[in-house]
């Protein structure tokens, strides 16, 4: 199979049902956003990282493909019968205790913090903030009930990317810099 199918060439693409919709389509848009948060964590994993926070990461980017598989699946055709492509409550509880679990190692903050340290922690801040940036153009969707709760996930997801930043910074021995 090739890469390429010209199917794209008119700046259209296809939805899971087969729709067409404009390349510049906002459902298309907060997907396209899920996808650089995920290459963004890529960026980080190439790093040297613990093995709990590279674990973390690694399932956090097979929940951000759920995540764009259910974005480009508005009418449920695949979520239904692919179990992979779900995001469930589940998978909110479980950043919830990573984000505690982490926390509890981490002195109190008092001031914001500006982004950077370590290199790692540099990187996770970007990927934050690109997550920030999928969750706005998310909750611009208005999303259905069937999507409400990737809006939760993706709020989640940016707080666990910020405490990973202040944790790596923190095991590294690295200063944050407060505001």
């Amino acid at each position: 199979m090739k890469i390429y199918t010209r199917s794209g060439d008119r700046g259209e693409t296809a939805l899971f049902d087969g729709e067409r919709v404009p390349k510049s389509a906002p459902r298309v848009d907060v997907y396209g956003e899920v996808d650089e948060l995920n290459a963004s964590i890529g960026a980080v994993l190439a790093e040297p990282l613990n093995e709990e926070v590279a674990t973390m990461l690694q399932h956090v980017q097979r929940d951000l493909f759920a995540v764009g598989g259910r974005l480009a699946d508005p009418s449920r055709k695949v979520a239904e019968r692919v179990r992979k492509a779900a995001i469930e409550e589940a998978d909110v509880d479980r950043l919830e205790q990573w984000i505690d679990a982490v926390e509890a190692e981490l002195p109190p903050i008092r001031h914001f913090v500006l982004p950077g340290g370590s290199r790692p922690a540099a990187l996770l801040h970007v990927a934050r903030t690109v997550c920030r940036r999928a969750e706005r153009r998310l909750a611009g969707l208005r999303p259905g009930p069937d999507e409400a709760l990737l809006l939760v996930y993706m709020n989640r997801l940016s707080d666990l990317l910020f405490v990973l930043a202040r944790a790596v910074n923190y095991r590294a021995g690295v200063t944050e810099t407060e505001w």
